[in-house]
């Protein structure tokens, strides 16, 4: 069914060309109302009801959806053209409009979730004066315990538990804290009086499925924000106990938890062979939530905030970032940039921000300011820090003349500012930068203020994970082909090989987790791919000769595609059987150190063994007369007529 965009103008607050919308995006354009969530709202019943509307409003959503379930019809698509285009500084926004209406009709990918159960088992950590009123004000919602850490008289209730104590460690996430308390004291209700503590132990440990923290100590997590289920506030601040008692009382019964991120565990370059290489996810994680295991690393989805940051700084793929995934923002900025080129629009700016903030300051900025330019186009993601910098490279190849972050209050401002030098560095040359302003009047200011110049790229299929379309773009964009060098740490490079000091011991090459080292199986050669390497540094760290060394850089050419010797020598052969083996002149060198000097290479001919290659040298040693094979001379087989010959000799 044909989708029909109904069109408001907010009571003449913004001029909307229904015949440019239709022709750029394809849809049937309803008459352009005023006041279509009013006095016209029938009108918007009666496409609700034909089940195609596409209503080009956000604000007033929840109302349109409450219409559709009284009309006992499907919820109507919502595209929000206002805030985010007609609301601006007043030039043209058609195309804009255009490329707003196309994205919003793509269909969103399905996001992975699990169920998290919190049986309301809540532990409140703090002093007396303000834990135990908050127990008091949580104990009839929830099963809580009240942690005690100064000498309060425990009160004459049994509504909750209180205990003493110091805590001493805490790990899980909602619905699986576990925690361990030293010197606990249990609560001593028997016999007259007011109620008493036990004696102190060590190395209590329980478990709980909410931790409220009124401690005003250093917090029990890395980013508390974002660890589901750990609430913490200044004891001090009665607004924020209050807001942390509201919050606690509503965690109880089943929740989604989505599942932000895939791993797998082939392509991590983590280590090899208790080497270690890549760390990029395991130093960027903020919440903990990725460990080491091994040879690869391994994410708890239940710890894990979806920031996105560690799925943009792997170098080999081997995380992946799955809400959405990163294929579905490729199309979304590719249906934005070729509906705003298809309106007749040109050299768009992208803003990118996230769904809460950003979205706000935007907001703010089109009712109260002068809202964002026509030329800038709003795109908004769930974790800013995901947007690295083969999205960045991405957009401008598709035809985006610049792109802009607008980072959060709490937003990881470090892994942004990293993704952009290292776009820059590979090709987007200044086009990528950070928007940080504070207000809504200053966003605008900015983007007003601010112009940018198309970027001419011939069009190219980016296919793949983030590191082939990161190389396909980089290439688009840079014309001369020059080597550029990239900021330390950066995925791609090239290895370095001292010839002086290395001996093809091909140590490197065993334990190369993308391949990009490898050998040639006829002569002694150190062979490499540019293309494949990943900068893990695990070759740097497992050479004996510490003749291998790092360059981050991104090589544009296809010389990068192929295989490059790095260092080679004459092959050593057998002075039995002329088959080629090991390094001439390492043979020659142990031949020099060992041969008539060492204590097993006394006797005339063992430094021939040295000389030979592995067959040979087996059977020299076999056929030699202190031969480890030999076991001297075999035992006779006995028959049936040797037992039967002993028998009647008996």
């Amino acid at each position: 069914m044909a989708k029909q965009l109904i069109l408001c103008d907010c009571s003449g607050s913004q001029q909307i060309d229904a015949d440019g919308l239709s022709k750029a995006t394809g849809l049937v354009c309803s008459k352009v109302h005023s006041a279509l969530c009013t006095s016209q709202i029938g009108a918007a019943a009666q496409a609700i009801e034909a089940g195609d509307a596409v209503i080009a409003c956000q604000q007033e959503a929840q109302r349109f959806e409450e219409l559709a379930a009284e009309l006992s019809a499907d919820a109507p698509l919502f595209v929000d053209i206002r805030d985010r285009a007609g609301w601006s500084d007043g030039a043209d926004a058609t195309a804009k409009m255009s490329a707003l209406i196309s994205e919003s009709l793509l269909p969103a990918p399905a996001v992975k979730t699990i169920d998290v159960t919190s049986q309301g088992a809540c532990l409140v950590i703090g002093k007396g004066a303000v834990a135990l009123p908050v127990a008091d004000t949580l104990a009839d919602t929830l099963a809580v315990t009240v942690l005690l850490t100064d000498d309060a008289e425990p009160p004459l209730t049994r509504a909750y538990e209180v205990v003493r104590g110091t805590l001493r460690r805490a790990s899980g996430t909602m619905g699986h804290f576990s925690v361990r308390i030293d010197a606990l004291q249990m609560l001593e209700p028997a016999g007259r009086g007011g109620f008493t503590f036990s004696a102190p132990r060590d190395g209590a440990e329980t478990q709980c499925d909410v931790i409220v923290d009124l401690s005003g100590q250093t917090s029990l997590f890395p980013a508390p924000h974002k660890r589901d289920g750990y609430l913490r506030a200044d004891p001090g601040s009665q607004p924020a106990v209050a807001e942390v008692i509201r919050q606690a009382s509503e965690l109880i019964g089943t929740f989604e938890k989505t599942l932000y991120l895939s791993l797998e565990t082939h392509l991590c370059a983590h280590s090899r062979a208790g080497q270690t290489g890549c760390t990029r996810c395991l130093d960027i994680c903020p919440t903990g939530a990725i460990l080491t295991a091994g040879d690869h690393v391994d994410i708890d989805p239940l710890v894990c905030a979806g920031c996105g940051a560690c799925s943009a700084l792997c170098p080999s793929g081997a995380i992946k970032y799955d809400a959405p995934p990163f294929q579905h923002i490729l199309t979304r900025l590719r249906t934005l940039a070729e509906t705003y080129a298809k309106a007749g629009g040109t050299a768009p700016r992208l803003l990118v921000h996230d769904d809460t903030h950003g979205a706000e300051m935007i907001s703010l900025a089109a009712r109260f300011d002068r809202g964002l330019p026509a030329d800038v186009i709003p795109f908004g993601v769930s974790a800013l820090t995901g947007f690295g910098h083969a999205e960045i490279l991405a957009a401008l190849t598709f035809g985006f003349a610049s792109v802009q972050i607008l980072p959060g209050p709490k937003t990881e401002r470090d892994p942004v500012q990293r993704e952009l030098d290292l776009a820059n560095a590979m090709g987007a040359d200044g086009r990528a930068s950070m928007l940080d302003v504070d207000t809504p009047d200053g966003m605008s200011a900015a983007l007003c203020g601010a112009t940018a110049q198309p970027v001419t790229v011939t069009p190219k299929l980016l296919m793949g994970d983030r590191r082939q379309v990161a190389r396909v773009a980089a290439k688009a964009l840079i014309r001369n082909e020059d080597m550029r060098p990239l900021p330390a740490g950066a995925p791609y490079g090239a290895t370095v090989v001292n010839t002086d000091t290395c001996t093809l011991c091909l140590s490197c090459v065993s334990l190369c987790p993308s391949g990009a080292l490898v050998d040639n199986p006829d002569k002694p050669e150190l062979r490499f791919q540019e293309d494949a390497c990943l900068q893990c540094g695990i070759c740097t760290t497992i050479c004996p000769e510490q003749a291998i060394t790092l360059e981050p850089r991104f090589n544009p050419t296809d010389e990068a595609m192929k295989l490059q010797t790095l260092n080679e020598e004459e092959p050593f052969c057998c002075i039995e059987c002329s088959k080629p083996f090991g390094v001439k002149s390492t043979v020659e060198k142990i031949m020099e150190k060992l041969a008539g000097k060492h204590a097993m290479f006394q006797e005339g001919g063992a430094g021939r063994l040295i000389q030979m290659c592995d067959d040979c040298r087996v059977k020299a040693q076999f056929h030699g007369t202190s031969s480890p094979f030999q076991m001297g001379e075999r035992p006779q087989v006995r028959t049936t007529d040797d037992y039967l010959s002993k028998r009647r000799d008996h």
